[in-house]
């Protein structure tokens, strides 16, 4: 009786015997997807790929080098534009541009084209290796205030030279015009077979005295008849300056036979004379 009153009513009727098979099954299945749902959410999205990778293997085999990606065909940005850089680019050249000839352009706006870099370590076989200035040669003075040989840092006796750089790029081959300072010695490798063009500073011609502080009289081209005019005025004003000379030379005459000189008035102070008195 006690028993049948603490029985609620949804409440149900205890079994006494083992529960089926197929029900402790699915209970059992229900209990480990949940500890393994568990796991999986504990991990992260790499840990939980190689967990997949490793089930696979187990359950339908193989080998985890099949699952390996080749690296073979792998390019990072400097492959990019060694592959696609030029030494110059034209406007045929940025007709059709890709990613790739973007990225080697961008590189290219970046360099600095006024002086040129060499490789001079096959001199005696005639051939160069030229290349333009990045920002940390163009601060530190490489290849302007020291020497533009790739090997060397000297910085005395520098040269200009002009050098008419022909190579081949992508199957075309070009030529190019590139300055470069070298010091004596790699001036000799560079001029190993036959001399290249010095660039020498031009002078100006006709240069002012800097002492001179008199304003320049700029001289006009006169017409025969104006240099007849101004022969004509020139002989005039010899004549009257010649006519003046002898002028002032009579006047000096007449006034040395007009009157004693002025030495003659002076002969002395005067003398006051002594009134005797009376």
């Amino acid at each position: 009786k006690e028993d049948g009153l603490l029985a609620k009513p949804f409440q149900k009727a205890k079994q006494g015997g083992v529960v089926h098979r197929q029900f402790a099954a699915e209970e059992w299945d229900r209990e480990e997807a949940r500890k393994r749902r568990f796991h999986l959410i504990a991990m992260d999205a790499y840990e939980r790929h190689k967990k997949f990778v490793k089930d696979y293997i187990l359950y339908y085999g193989g080998k985890i080098e099949d699952f390996r990606r080749s690296g073979a065909n792998d390019k990072t940005d400097l492959d990019v534009i060694r592959e696609n850089h030029r030494f110059l680019w034209n406007e045929d050249d940025e007709a059709d541009m890709n990613w790739e000839k973007r990225l080697a352009k961008k590189y290219y706006d970046k360099l600095f084209k006024e002086y040129c870099i060499a490789d001079l370590s096959r001199y005696k076989e005639n051939k160069f290796g030229f290349r333009w200035r990045h920002e940390k040669e163009v601060i530190s003075g490489k290849g302007q205030f020291s020497c533009g040989n790739k090997h060397c840092d000297e910085k005395e006796g520098l040269k200009s030279w002009e050098v008419n750089f022909g190579y081949v790029e992508h199957g075309e081959k070009r030529n190019a015009l590139v300055k470069l300072r070298l010091c004596p010695e790699c001036s000799y490798k560079l001029n190993f077979h036959h001399r290249r063009k010095e660039v020498k500073a031009c002078k100006k011609r006709g240069t002012a005295v800097p002492n001179s502080k008199e304003p320049k009289i700029k001289k006009t081209k006169l017409s025969c008849s104006e240099k007849k005019k101004s022969k004509k005025t020139t002989h005039t004003d010899q004549v009257s300056s010649e006519d003046s000379d002898n002028s002032d030379k009579d006047s000096d005459n007449s006034d040395a036979q007009d009157g004693p000189s002025d030495a003659d008035f002076w002969k002395g102070p005067l003398q006051e004379a002594d009134e005797k008195s009376r």
